[in-house]
């Protein structure tokens, strides 16, 4: 007799497992920072244009109508702000677009609204009171040395004079000379400045490195 080796019935199914890979951390993580990095310079450029055009501007001087204080090449930090909250002062240095000439002038603010205003020779009335220029002593003073007048070239060189008769600054408007009062191009010639016209207040020379220094006003 022959006998079959029994079968064991299965009385059900095994069931799969399936195991899922964990997600890769490497890729997201720096996808992030790639993110943060994007953001950050987003955000920094954005603080450039506001500060660029609304707040601070940097500008170069051109020519020597400002010497001994600034010189060509020299390059100033100009607060655009300060005069959206007060008016010029005396002896402020300021920079100004001249649209007549296309092109921005720096230059020093001599009367305000409401100033009389006499420049003869190298005195300086202001409402009929004599007034120093501290930053023009050293000029003054080694014109002193020589016999001459510091302020002592052209028909146009006092105030006023046959270009500009009128001695009281208008509302809205400053005047303001050049500190090189011999080769200066300014109110003596152009006239007073209007407020729209001022870019701002000079604060900072930033170049060369070896003249960086706050910029003296009055």
């Amino acid at each position: 007799m022959t006998t079959k080796p029994s079968e064991t019935p299965t009385t059900g199914h095994k069931e799969l497992e399936t195991i899922t890979p964990p997600a890769k951390q490497g890729g997201g993580k720096a996808q992030k920072e790639v993110f943060e990095w994007v953001k950050a310079l987003a955000i920094a450029a954005i603080l450039v244009v506001v500060i660029r055009y609304f707040l601070f501007a940097p500008f170069i001087v051109d020519g020597p109508s400002m010497e001994p204080n600034f010189y060509t090449g020299e390059r100033l930090i100009v607060n655009k702000i300060i005069y959206d909250i007060r008016q010029p002062r005396h002896g402020e240095v300021v920079v100004f677009h001249v649209p007549e000439e296309n092109r921005d002038f720096i230059k020093r603010v001599i009367g305000v609204p409401g100033d009389k205003v006499k420049y003869d020779g190298d005195n300086l009335y202001i409402n009929g009171e004599k007034v120093e220029e501290p930053y023009l002593k050293e000029s003054i003073d080694a014109a002193i040395a020589k016999g001459e007048i510091f302020n002592n070239q052209g028909a146009d060189r006092n105030f006023p004079n046959e270009n500009f008769q009128t001695d009281i600054v208008p509302d809205g408007t400053i005047l303001a000379f050049g500190d090189n009062r011999r080769n200066s191009r300014d109110s003596r010639m152009i006239g007073y400045v209007s407020d729209k016209q001022i870019i701002g207040r000079a604060d900072v020379i930033f170049w060369p490195m070896s003249k960086i220094t706050f910029v003296k006003h009055g």
